[in-house]
């Protein structure tokens, strides 16, 4: 009898054992001893989603390169880091927040982003600020709001790029819009073409006849009713007729598309609410999207790519990029990334913090004139033991990403903490604010987050603001 039951005990320990998928078959894991097992203390070694110890005490020999780029000298550079650690020390117990980590030299990481803030009415132009990142802000989630809250405050209209063609155009809130007679191809799968920040190529089809691009304005969010500026831009170009018709007239403006093989933009200005845009002669026609906007205030583009880890930056070609800050010169370039590389085996994630350097390296050279901010990866549950808890890797990716940016000496925001961290995305999902894969946000919870980083950048303009005031 004892040897039965020791048996049957080692076979249902034994089911532990058992792998995730065997034949291809998903299997739930059986885990007798799931009350007594700990989880390994390597990954929650960030547990209190703290700044890194240290990580702001900056070596005088190590910031030449910043002080190059930046303008500052060592004094300077010294002053500001007083003046900062009081700013925000006199600061910490009057906010909520969770506020944004500067780990650059001098506490300059934002300085040309805010800088060109306080110039809007002298820049000639608007202020501009990209996001980069996965499905998490795909349709606009957490940017439409972000978007909406900086042109309410820094003025500026409309939605900004728009791709030629998008998977999720129909979800979209903030734009209408419709493509015909185009063949894309993507940085995710080819390696064959240069690619810049929405890492979308368009080649008209010539064999689909006529290729098309007709949009109309929202005023789901506000300032996205109508704009002053429409423009089509585009990489190449040999002999295409661009036919325009906007704003339901009856009238259609015909023009032959300048020549080109480098990154350029054709631009009409009016007031314009809804519209096509026609090709004829088409062979050989690149494009990349078009842009709805003024040319005042602030514009905020959301260059989202499904399945996008963050890694494809280093991929970015350099002489296009430099083409393309010719036409959309940035100020900011928010990088949102993670979702795509968290899995529930991987504990150490110092390989993807090595690549996110790297990348953000290869960023600043294409756009030397932005200021690079990181954000963290979000919260993100999974089902064990009969209930949603955050998965442990989600604190070992954290950790990565914000060593990342200690070692780029870049600005870094925590999304985990500004969901509330350990098993906030059970409580988004309770609210209705995230869906049921307990990994995406819905554009409810989107709202939340959107809040919460304009608070944080508000708050850290403060600080630029004030210790400009007292350095100089």
């Amino acid at each position: 009898m004892l040897a039965i039951l020791l048996i049957t005990m080692a076979c249902c320990l034994g089911l532990y054992w058992l792998p995730d998928e065997p034949f291809g078959i998903p299997i739930k894991k059986v885990d007798m001893l799931s009350d007594l097992r700990r989880e390994d203390e390597a990954l929650w070694a960030d547990s209190t989603d703290a700044i890194l110890p240290g990580a702001l005490i900056i070596d005088s020999l190590s910031f030449s390169d910043t002080v190059t780029i930046r303008g500052f000298n060592f004094r300077e550079i010294t002053r500001r880091n007083v003046t900062y650690q009081a700013l925000t020390s006199s600061r910490l117990e009057d906010t909520t927040s969770v506020r944004i980590e500067d780990y650059s030299a001098g506490h300059t990481g934002l300085y040309r982003f805010f800088t060109s803030l306080n110039r809007l009415r002298s820049l000639n132009r608007p202020v501009r600020i990209a996001f980069l990142g996965d499905s998490f802000i795909e349709g606009d989630i957490i940017v439409a709001d972000f978007r909406a809250k900086m042109q309410e405050r820094f003025g500026g209209r409309g939605v900004g790029f728009v791709p030629v063609a998008s998977k999720v155009e129909q979800y979209r809130p903030t734009v209408h819009q419709r493509s015909k007679g185009w063949v894309t191809r993507s940085i995710l799968t080819d390696r064959n073409h240069k690619y810049v920040l929405p890492g979308l190529l368009f080649d008209a089809d010539s064999e689909a006849g006529i290729a098309s691009i007709s949009f109309k304005t929202v005023d789901a969010y506000p300032h996205l009713d109508a704009v002053s500026s429409l423009k089509f831009i585009y990489s190449r170009n040999m002999q295409s007729e661009i036919r325009w018709i906007c704003n339901q007239s009856k009238d259609t403006i015909v023009n032959m598309l300048p020549t080109t093989d480098s990154i350029v933009q054709y631009e009409v200005k009016g007031r314009f609410t809804d519209g096509q845009l026609r090709f004829h002669k088409s062979h050989g026609l690149r494009a990349l999207g078009i842009a709805l906007e003024d040319n005042t205030g602030v514009v905020v583009d959301n260059f989202s790519l499904r399945g996008n880890s963050g890694m494809t930056l280093c991929e970015l070609d350099e002489s296009s990029c430099m083409a393309f800050r010719n036409v959309r010169p940035y100020d900011l370039i928010v990088l949102q990334y993670g979702l795509n590389v968290v899995t529930e085996k991987t504990k150490e994630y110092g390989w993807y913090r090595k690549r996110m350097v790297d990348a953000i390296r290869h960023l600043q050279c294409c756009f030397p004139e932005a200021d690079v901010l990181l954000l963290s990866v979000s919260d993100r549950s999974h089902y064990r033991d009969g209930v949603y808890r955050t998965m442990p890797s989600i604190r070992a990716l954290l950790r990565a990403q914000r060593e990342a940016a200690v070692e780029a000496r870049v600005p870094f925001w925590s999304v985990f903490s500004a969901m509330g961290g350990e098993g906030s995305m059970v409580h988004y999902v309770e609210r209705r604010w995230a869906s049921k894969d307990y990994t995406h946000l819905s554009f409810r919870g989107g709202r939340e987050l959107a809040a919460s980083l304009f608070d944080a950048l508000i708050l850290e303009k403060e600080f630029y603001d004030e210790m400009d005031k007292k350095t100089y």
